[in-house]
């Protein structure tokens, strides 16, 4: 009898879950054919132009990790002219303006990232062959920033009021060594850290994707020191390069999960002095991924366990007479796990909204701004902007210019936000 009360309870939850998902079909495929959201694509499309001209604008001015400044405060500006109001440059460099709603709804922070992976002085200048736009940083997230000004514009002339006041951002510190920077402050120490009830981030794709799990990492930078010499006068002293070698060889040999997908790699090696000399510091930047919270944590912990075996090995291997091998190890990224259940709203209507428009959605793992909101159990997709795009992260990195797919895949994500927000 119990069995079958179970499978009584879970028939009824399963059949009560399809008919949320009808309802939120028909929702959405109702809006999107409303003379309303027509006109605001329309306004996408005709203002296509100048939304390529602006990815121009703002992929030439360089925007460094930690060095995102010139870039805010042209993208400020931007939001300024597009009239909205509490425009804020906040402590961590966050630049922001909020779509006021007529209450009633949750705060939406709506954002892309103003960071690249790009070093000061590399030649941001695009280049432009047909449809092809080319420059570092053009696409991941430049591209995006926008995008999110075409939507102001757009609401505006369909005249869309929301119950929610939705925040449009441009935040620092999502490639690299910015570890999140931008995002994490927003949500621990910003002053909306309290009100956020959505967030939505945009990393340049078409629509259909929908980024509802976020992949956690760990990054180490390891020094090993010893007393350094001479190759020939002081050969035999322990060295320092044996011992990071003894820890890679050790890291290298860790088995990990195939589920849920955890990894790791070796992926700077720096030290030394000359090629006649032991070096007295060498030092190795490792990072491990997971989309599981429990497999990270062990990665992390088998990883630091390996260190003092290594380092113990070299020194029983080599003389110690003028000091041994020591190290340290620094954290330098921590990127926490998180997902977003596929049961809340704006999961649900980001894949309404997707099938509606004519899109196959599909659900992954990501590192994006969202791991943060993510982690602390606020409801946070990250979705497509509208641009395909090339070759991410490569001085060749491209923009495809094509105006229908880019206008039907930014509407997508626009309807998803009008949606989540209560638009009228």
């Amino acid at each position: 009898m119990k069995t079958l009360l179970t499978l009584a309870l879970l028939a009824s939850a399963m059949a009560s879950a399809a008919a949320v998902a009808q309802n939120r079909d028909a929702a959405a495929k109702q809006f999107l054919s409303s003379p309303k959201f027509a006109a605001a694509k329309a306004k996408l499309a005709a203002d296509h132009d100048r939304v390529v001209a602006d990815v121009i604008t703002l992929t030439e001015i360089e925007a460094p990790p930690f060095k995102e400044a010139k870039r805010a405060a042209a993208f400020l500006e931007m939001l300024r002219a597009e009239g909205l109001t509490d425009l804020t440059t906040d402590a961590e460099g966050n630049v922001y303006g909020t779509r006021k709603g007529t209450g009633g709804g949750p705060l939406i922070v709506i954002t892309a990232h103003l960071d690249t992976v790009f070093p000061e002085g590399t030649n941001v200048k695009v280049r432009r062959e047909g449809n092809m736009l080319y420059a570092p940083g053009i696409g991941d997230d430049t591209s995006s920033l926008p995008v999110l000004l075409a939507f102001i514009r757009a609401m505006n002339e369909a005249k869309f009021t929301t119950k929610s006041d939705i925040v449009f951002m441009g935040n620092v510190g999502e490639e690299g060594p910015g570890d999140l920077r931008g995002t994490r402050y927003l949500f621990t120490k910003g002053p909306l850290k309290d009100r956020i009830g959505y967030f939505i981030s945009l990393e340049p794709g078409r629509a259909g994707r929908i980024t509802n799990a976020g992949v956690g990492s760990k990054r180490y930078k390891v020094t090993f020191s010893g007393p350094g010499g001479h190759s020939m006068g002081d050969f035999g002293l322990v060295n320092p390069a044996y011992a990071m070698a003894n820890a890679m060889v050790e890291f290298g040999k860790m088995k990990v999960p195939a589920e849920p997908r955890t990894v790791y790699n070796v992926g700077l090696l720096e030290g030394g002095t000359s090629v006649n000399s032991i070096p007295f510091s060498t030092a190795m930047t490792v990072d491990m991924r997971s989309v599981g919270k429990a497999e990270l944590d062990t990665v992390e912990k088998n990883f630091l366990a390996m260190l003092p075996g290594a380092v113990a090995a070299e020194n029983a291997a080599r003389s110690t007479a003028k000091g041994k091998i020591t190290y340290e190890a620094k954290q330098v990224g921590d990127r926490p796990v998180g997902t977003t259940a596929s049961s809340t709203d704006i999961v649900q209507i980001a894949t309404a909204v997707t099938r509606a428009a004519g899109f196959t959605p599909s659900y992954g793992a990501g590192s994006t701004d969202s791991n943060i909101p993510m982690s602390l159990g606020i409801p946070a997709v990250t979705l497509g902007s509208g641009f395909q795009t090339m070759r991410a992260h490569s001085l060749e990195e491209a923009m495809v210019v094509d105006k229908p797919k880019d206008v039907d895949s930014m509407a997508v994500s626009l309807a998803t936000l009008l949606m989540l927000a209560g638009a009228k």
